[in-house]
């Protein structure tokens, strides 16, 4: 192998030295500064980047504050508008229930007076079943129906009802 004989040791050391400086020179002046005007475009798209992103947060912040008041203020003005609705729902609800009670108590003042009118009449029909059977129970067992039988029954009913 021709690389380890060491005849062409220093003709091998001078021509990777050569190599080396050339390979120095050609970075350092053509690919270094390329790399470094990368990195720092880079570094200042970054930069410019982040503060893009705090002044995008910035914003959002305002957003979501001016939003938490304007939910703040819907919903305040929507309890108004429950409790304007509830007592106009609660007054409406009074009305129907005063106009309700006044229809009932008309309908119960009108029942207790037919109640008392079937009263009467019941009392009435009564007597007046009860002085038939009463005539004809006498004229059956062979008596005579006279105005004793009226006031028979008559005071009959009267000690049954008190």
């Amino acid at each position: 192998m021709p690389q380890l004989d060491f005849a062409t040791f220093g003709n091998q050391i001078f021509w990777l030295l050569v190599a080396l400086a050339l390979i120095y020179f050609i970075l350092s002046r053509v690919a270094l500064p390329r790399i470094g005007r990368i990195l720092g475009d880079r570094q200042g798209l970054m930069t410019a980047d982040l503060a893009a992103a705090e002044d995008f947060k910035r914003k959002a912040r305002e957003a979501e504050a001016a939003y938490e008041k304007a939910l703040a203020d819907a919903r305040a003005e929507a309890n108004k508008i429950v409790a304007a609705n509830k007592a106009e729902i609660d007054a409406e609800l009074k009305t129907a229930i005063a106009r309700a009670d006044a229809e009932i108590a008309a309908r119960t003042q009108e029942s207790e007076r037919r109640i008392a009118e079937i009263r009467q009449s019941a009392a009435s029909d009564a007597r007046t079943v009860a002085r038939d059977v009463a005539a004809e129970l006498v004229r059956a067992f062979g008596g005579n129906a006279d105005g004793s039988i009226d006031q028979a029954v008559d005071a009959r009913i009267k000690g049954a009802v008190l």
